[in-house]
């Protein structure tokens, strides 16, 4: 059940590496593909209060 979770999941939302990876390296790419959109947003919007001063 778990595999396959993993599986449609990278398949329909982060369109994994294709590596070979641990349950552990899954989910940290998983959690970084994730991140990675909301940190970007977060330092446009620093920037952008900045710029406004």
């Amino acid at each position: 059940m778990e595999k396959s979770l993993r599986v449609v999941i990278n398949s329909v939302i982060f369109r994994s590496s294709g590596q070979d990876l641990t349950t552990a390296g899954t989910y940290t790419e998983m959690a970084s593909r994730l991140a990675e959109p909301v940190l970007l947003g977060m330092a446009v919007l620093a920037i952008r209060s900045r710029v406004k001063r």
